[in-house]
């Protein structure tokens, strides 16, 4: 008898970080579970697909760009011709991988791969955000499975697992890890130590913050690592602040940090909730208010507070973080908080959906 024709795995996730990351995270559950599987992604030549993707050692696949209105209006109308190649071009990747089902988690890459898939592979659609895009709605109507990151996606049945993590960040011991991560980042090695970041792009009204903050937060003798992205400005040289543009190894932050402020994109508040570390949350103040939604579970747990971005100052930030910094036992109890909120397991968890799906 022949032996089984290894497991193979498409996903879909292409574009953005935060569309990315948990595909990849997900695709290194399988790789751990499954060593015998493979895995191929669907992406385009826009964003970061092409710089994320192979570096993480994974196969790329390339098919055309199909940018999505972010709600319904005429823009749908448009759509047809821009999907008909894109479509085209899934089918033929999924003949050669010989897939055996399609896992999508939203984004222009995702539709293609679901309406490519329909009828031909099985189709499992991760939601992250806590308002679910149009893609995702879509592929929710045929799709084997529905998984989402929190309760209220507004896809119908969906299964909450969380939103699948990088397992450097998922199994990360911070005290043990601490005094390499200090030295890393120059940081002195027992102060108190806040992480600001507003993602790989920084956060211009963080940064101002963070610069009228800064004398005060010195004062009390808490050292800052400041993300202001590679475009954004720095504060003004001060003992403890360590400014860099990006983070390129968010694990050691985390483990160099004590609290984080932050903007509360849905991967930002999976992976500060996964490691336990108390939060403000500043949101986005665009888009439809998912950021908020996203963060409202762990401020409702005890893991943080939340800030408008009309509201940051630097006094603010100085009168809800100087009380946390003065209390340690304060900390550990919002840092328990804030892990008990999250779902560490969710790569893993999805990968089990998935294998199940296959197997029906």
């Amino acid at each position: 008898m022949s032996a089984p024709k290894p497991l193979s795995v498409v996903v879909a996730g292409g574009g953005t970080a935060g569309h990315i990351e948990p595909a990849l995270a997900f695709a290194d559950a399988v790789r751990r579970l499954r060593p015998d599987a493979t895995v191929t992604a669907l992406g385009t030549e826009k964003g970061l697909d092409t710089r994320l993707i192979p570096a993480r050692g994974y196969k790329l696949e390339l098919i055309p760009p199909v940018p999505l209105p972010r709600k319904p209006s005429g823009d749908l109308l448009r759509l047809p011709s821009k999907i008909k190649g894109a479509v085209s071009r899934v089918r033929e990747v999924l003949g050669q991988v010989e897939a055996d089902v399609v896992v999508g988690f939203g984004g222009y890459v995702a539709l293609p791969a679901y309406l490519g898939a329909r009828g031909r592979v099985p189709i499992v659609v991760h939601e992250a955000n806590a308002r679910a895009g149009l893609a995702n709605k879509v592929g929710a109507r045929f799709a084997a499975a529905v998984v989402a990151a929190v309760p209220g996606s507004g896809l119908p049945d969906a299964q909450v697992v969380g939103i699948p993590l990088r397992h450097a960040v998922t199994s990360l011991d911070r005290t043990a890890l601490r005094p390499e991560a200090r030295a890393r980042f120059g940081l002195p090695p027992s102060a108190p130590v806040l992480l600001v970041f507003g993602g790989s792009q920084g956060a211009r009204s963080l940064n101002s913050a963070v610069a009228q903050a800064l004398p005060g937060l010195v004062h009390h003798g808490i050292a800052v690592l400041h993300a202001h992205g590679p475009t954004g400005t720095p504060a003004a040289a001060a003992p403890g602040y360590v400014p860099v543009p990006y983070i390129e190894d968010m694990h050691l932050a985390y483990a160099a940090a004590d609290a984080v402020l932050c903007r509360s994109g849905a991967m930002t508040v999976a992976e500060v909730s996964a490691v336990g570390l108390p939060a403000v949350y500043v949101p986005l103040p665009h888009g439809n208010g998912e950021q908020a939604l996203n963060a409202q579970p762990v401020v409702d747990a005890g893991g943080g507070t939340m800030v408008a971005d009309a509201d940051l100052t630097g006094d603010r930030i100085l009168a809800e973080l100087v009380p946390w910094f003065a209390d340690p036992r304060r900390l550990g109890r919002m840092g328990a908080a804030a892990r008990g909120s999250g779902h560490a397991g969710a790569d893993e968890a999805l990968a089990d959906i998935v294998f199940g799906v296959v197997g029906r």
